[in-house]
């Protein structure tokens, strides 16, 4: 099966083909940093951080580009409010997003280019679209005339007369038209500025895209993502801009993720529900908040409560705990005749083939995990077998690791080894082994706990443990 894709564009799953063979372009928009984002916002760093793992598996060069909006009204209102300057806020909150997306086990973009380190190309983008009459300056802004592009409203499939009838008369006397939107915005008294041909200023959100994805991914991208919110206005404004411009498609696939909900309402600031990532890492596993975004299908809505959460949580601790114990009797497993070893060779072979159907069908992470389950419990039932063969276990860890490629669900087992709540559950696993005189098993994590360096110590109050 091929690779399919959900593209916003034609509202259809089409079969997955990049501009140049072997190589994927990829644009993803990235945050305007002036704090710490949400987990609205880590939805898509997530999610597209999985499509990158799943097109390199497959033998794609991936050229993944995550812009950084360095200069904006809130960080303008944010530097004012810290009285310190916008490259001030910038720096802080890009430092804090690098940490964060590294504590959930994102693997960086290729490229994480900043608005005002491309502010030429930006002011010649917008000067292009001026000389050919795309764009008019009006009281030292810049403005795109929506209606010279006659596919304005052809990604989020809005009518240009529904959309003209949705404006408040008189929003801006200065455009010509209301849909018209702002390349160029004249600088205020006291704000940041660059100097351009209309004045000094700074360019609109939407231009700093299709300036920046030109620049370093060209004119045609293979891939544009990003949340659903981003689909109007701004991904619909990114494409008049560019085809405009470059007469090209600038997409060749739209991908758009769904909504998060808290407590089954809308995340937003009036309600005061949103959550950061900067406060989740404190307080879960990386490996769990990883779960609970790819418990869903991308394009569906998601949920976060404690009750989600805590389901994701037991099913990140079932997985980390079928691991451990694998690497664990693989660590004193030998060779043998094991004739068991080609039948589960085949039932692997099935469950491979599972995942990746599963995320040949546009990307759909949920049916995969179901995949990585039945690889649990095929190692489960594997390992209550008395005598096991080197060469059986290395193909289930082996078969973890290609999964935990994509999915990255276990980079502490890789990294760190036992986290403080993987020694917990396996000790009270222990405890009730021991209820029931399942003596092996008992065994068996006392011995895996002493090899990771934990010590257990009887006392009056239970079992205590400390690393050596």
């Amino acid at each position: 099966m091929s690779l399919r894709i959900y593209n916003t564009m034609s509202r259809e799953k089409e079969v997955f083909e990049s501009l140049e063979p072997g190589k994927v372009k990829m644009y993803v928009c990235g945050p305007t940093v002036y704090d710490y984002i949400h987990i609205g916002n880590a939805r898509p760093v997530i999610f597209f951080d999985v499509v990158r793992r799943y097109l390199e598996s497959t033998g794609y060069e991936v050229r993944y580009v995550v812009n950084f909006t360095d200069v904006d009204d809130k960080l303008i209102r944010k530097a004012e409010q810290l009285n310190v300057t916008v490259p001030e806020v910038a720096e802080k909150f890009i430092d804090a997003f690098n940490e964060n997306i590294e504590a959930i086990g994102v693997h960086k973009a290729s490229l994480n280019p900043r608005v005002t380190e491309n502010m030429d190309e930006i002011i010649a983008f917008i000067q292009e679209l001026v000389d050919q009459n795309y764009a008019y300056e009006n009281g030292g802004d810049v403005f795109f005339r929506t209606n010279k592009f006659t596919d304005y409203g052809k990604l989020s499939h809005q009518n240009m007369d529904e959309l003209q009838l949705g404006i408040r008369i008189g929003v801006d006397a200065r455009k010509e038209n209301g849909q018209d939107f702002v390349l160029w915005k004249a600088a205020k008294q006291g704000e940041i500025y660059w100097e351009s041909p209309w004045g000094a200023g700074r360019p609109g959100w939407h231009i700093e895209c299709s300036a920046m994805a030109r620049k370093y991914l060209g004119d045609t991208l293979d891939i544009h993502g990003g949340g659903h919110d981003l689909q109007f206005p701004h991904h619909e404004c990114e494409i008049a801009q560019s085809e405009s411009l470059t007469g090209e498609p600038l997409a060749r696939y739209w991908m758009h993720n769904g909504y998060i909900h808290i407590n089954n309402e809308k995340m937003s600031k009036s309600l005061g529900n949103g959550i950061t990532v900067n406060e989740l890492v404190k307080r879960l596993k990386p490996a769990v908040i990883r779960y609970f975004m790819l418990s869903a299908h991308y394009r569906s809505p998601l949920n976060f409560s404690e009750e989600t959460i805590a389901q994701a949580e037991n099913s990140v601790d079932r997985v980390i705990n079928c691991v451990i114990n694998l690497h664990h009797r693989l660590s004193v497993a030998v060779s043998t005749d094991d004739e068991e070893t080609e039948a589960l060779r085949g039932r692997v072979k099935a469950i491979k083939e599972q995942f990746q159907t599963k995320m040949d069908d546009d990307f759909n992470t949920p049916d995969a995990i179901t995949a990585l389950f039945d690889l649990v419990s095929e190692t489960n039932q594997h390992l209550q077998r008395p005598i096991v063969s080197a060469e059986s276990l290395q193909l289930l860890v082996d078969t973890f690791e290609s999964f935990d490629q994509i999915l990255g669900l276990l980079p502490a087992l890789h990294k760190e080894g036992l986290l403080d709540a993987d020694v917990d559950a396996l000790i009270v696993e222990r405890v009730e082994a021991r209820k029931s005189k399942n003596w092996a098993r008992a065994d068996e994590i006392r011995d895996l706990l002493a090899e990771q360096g934990i010590v257990l110590e009887d006392t009056p109050q239970g079992i205590r443990w400390r690393r050596k």
